[in-house]
């Protein structure tokens, strides 16, 4: 081999590492998936080729249509309440006047170091029906013994409320990085012709964080649609009713407590070409606004 083929095929062999993980754990099971998913499984070794079924039965199943809607009912909350939550402190936060602000956006962002396990057990003993804080705070000002079920009556807000004291600070931070990059000669050109701080906002900052914050939402809407763990650990499970059955919590329970792991798959997938959509359709109209 001559050097200069010996030159060429050097980086080929510096990725060689990475190709051959990648293959082995993302290719190989993503392949693999799409094999179960035209298969209905009766436990480790069972299983019968069905084709297209598990999709067919998917579009008639009143279970996935109802984790679509309580997965749906907690973007829309992470959404339209979390992240103007979120903007909203970070320009309070930003404002170069405002005393003991770097604390505060340290006090802001510190639920994203305790983790989730964390948040649904503290969610768990706030809202608990009798021994619960919230109960017992309203008994204290109301004067009433109140034994509400919380968890059982109110699902999808209390778990968006959850969420609101996990990932608003986290958010945050993207926001308050975006506003740094603010140009200020902007802001104040505009504050000399006369605009109002709603106009401004309006006029100079809103378009200035226009992509992080295209960027923001989109995290948001791909991690909403993925929820998982913090009503699988607070309700153990799925909830009274499935109330707060999710997308991903259904595909787990069809795979490893039914056993359906062919099912489970065509759930994965009808999520991942959703998720895929989303994000393609996030860079078209990024690209849009752009041009």
């Amino acid at each position: 081999m001559t050097a200069r083929a010996r030159v060429g095929l050097a980086p080929y062999l510096f990725l060689l590492p990475f190709l051959v993980v990648f293959g082995v754990f993302v290719l190989a099971p993503l392949g693999e998936s799409v094999v179960l998913s035209t298969r209905q499984m009766f436990g480790p070794g069972a299983s019968v080729f069905v084709g297209l079924d598990n999709f067919r039965f998917l579009l008639h199943d009143p279970l996935f249509y109802k984790a679509v809607r309580n997965t749906l009912v907690f973007t829309a909350g992470s959404v339209f309440i979390q992240l103007p939550l979120a903007l909203g402190l970070a320009m309070l936060l930003n404002r170069p006047g405002l005393r003991g602000r770097y604390v505060l956006r340290l006090v802001f962002f510190s639920p994203q170091l305790v983790g989730l396990v964390f948040l649904a057990v503290m969610t768990s003993v706030i809202f608990q029906k009798r021994t619960g804080v919230l109960n017992q705070a309203l008994h204290a000002l109301v004067g009433v013994s109140l034994d509400y079920p919380w968890l059982e009556r109110q699902i999808m807000p209390t778990l968006i409320l959850a969420a609101l004291w996990m990932y608003v600070g986290f958010n945050m931070i993207y926001f308050l990085a975006a506003l740094q990059n603010v140009d200020r000669e902007l802001t104040e050109a505009a504050s000399i012709d006369g605009a109002g701080p709603g106009r401004r906002f309006l006029a100079v900052t809103l378009p200035a964080i226009a992509p992080v914050g295209g960027f923001v939402v989109l995290l948001s809407i791909l991690g909403s649609l993925q929820l998982f763990e913090l009503p699988y650990i607070l309700l153990t499970g799925s909830g009274p009713d499935n109330k707060g059955l999710t997308i991903v919590t259904y595909l787990y329970q069809s795979g490893f407590e039914t056993g359906d792991l062919g099912y489970a798959s065509a759930i994965g997938w009808v999520l991942a070409i959703l998720l895929a959509a989303l994000a393609v359709g996030q860079r078209l109209l990024a690209r849009e606004a752009r041009a």
